[in-house]
């Protein structure tokens, strides 16, 4: 089970960004993908998640309006991420679910290493 994540990088506050992830090997070709974050010294922060039924996005209240979540196929998700601040620096991390829709707080049962977004003023 792989998740590579992809397109991080090094922004100005203001740019804009989109990051892709593609999952290979045994993982469910129709479960739930999302993205969270984790910045250095602070604890992993849930951003965004999109049901396999429906399509159906879900996303923290801290992103919501600046950042949107989209998949294509079974095993694609994407986060476009506009009007970056330089509070987003972070790793961001791909995952992804058994289950094919989306409820808050459910666990994810994949998780990719990250791609680092550095946002600065």
């Amino acid at each position: 089970v792989q998740l590579q994540a992809s397109g991080g990088g090094r922004v100005q506050a203001g740019e804009s960004l989109r990051l892709s992830c593609r999952s290979s090997g045994s993982t469910p070709s129709s479960g739930v993908m999302g993205w969270y974050r984790q910045a250095p010294g602070k604890e992993r922060e849930f951003l965004a998640a999109i049901s396999w039924i429906g399509h159906s996005p879900y996303y923290a209240d801290s992103v919501k309006g600046r950042f949107t979540i989209s998949r294509d196929g079974d095993n694609s998700v994407y986060l476009q991420m506009n009007s970056l601040k330089p509070e987003d620096t972070a790793t961001y991390i791909c995952v992804a679910s058994l289950r094919r829709v989306y409820s808050p707080g459910s666990a994810f049962d994949y998780w990719g290493q990250g791609t680092l977004v550095t946002v600065s003023s």
